[in-house]
């Protein structure tokens, strides 16, 4: 079977990853975790800002001395920064609060498209973001773009926050999803939206096994 670049772009907690992850599992493809690579950024400037400021310039002044890779255990996906695994505290409230600004950083952006294109080179990938189908990868064989009410993706979220250990009302996790939707949509340089040949999906009355067998179809007319 032909190997293939498969793009999973889509609005905040619709289950990209956790999709992303188990379809790259059932075809022995990479996975790369885009979303994670943003949050590290955002850790590292938060580490290196003042009081959960982002200083831009000193940032900005060090970003060749950010390396991101995922490694894979027993107990999942693991994002490391610099040699230091960080899979827990990119998911802290303060993270998820900056990560769009971050985002909206042309310098930072055009750093991981790079990183992220390199590692697409031979194909057998699958990636989750927001710009996946319409940046990263616009050749790409097999798109999608998932979407679901932001009440229902705050529901998601905050039970994942909780599993972690993360307790936030479901009114600020709400707020939080809503301006991040917003900046993610609205930012000059490639902005959250649906590539003209992606498969749109609305997840909110499906389960992620619904929408897992429904990508795994799609992508399989693909590799035959």
């Amino acid at each position: 079977m032909q190997k293939i670049i498969v793009a999973i772009d889509g609005f905040a907690s619709t289950g990209k990853s956790s999709l992303a992850k188990r379809l790259a599992e059932t075809l022995n493809y990479t996975y790369i975790d885009s979303g994670s690579m943003y949050r590290a950024v955002t850790y590292f400037a938060l580490q290196e800002g003042h009081q959960g400021h982002i200083d831009k310039e000193k940032l900005l002044a060090k970003l060749d001395q950010i390396e991101i890779y995922f490694k894979y255990s027993k107990s999942g996906y693991q994002t490391f920064l610099n040699g230091l695994n960080i899979s827990k505290e990119i998911r802290l409230s303060e993270v998820t609060e900056k990560v769009s600004k971050v985002s909206k950083i042309i310098e930072v952006r055009e750093l991981l498209v790079t990183q992220q294109q390199k590692l697409g080179a031979k194909k057998g990938i699958i990636m989750d973001g927001r710009d996946i189908g319409t940046v990263v990868f616009p050749k790409a064989e097999c798109k999608f773009f998932l979407k679901a009410s932001p009440e229902i993706r705050a529901k998601r979220r905050q039970l994942e926050q909780i599993k972690a250990g993360n307790n936030e009302s479901f009114a600020s996790v709400l707020s939080n999803l809503k301006e991040r939707d917003l900046m993610d949509s609205t930012r000059k340089f490639s902005p959250l939206t649906k590539a003209d040949d992606a498969i749109e999906i609305d997840v909110s009355e499906m389960s992620l096994e619904e929408v897992y067998h429904q990508l795994l179809e799609h992508i399989s007319k693909k590799i035959i």
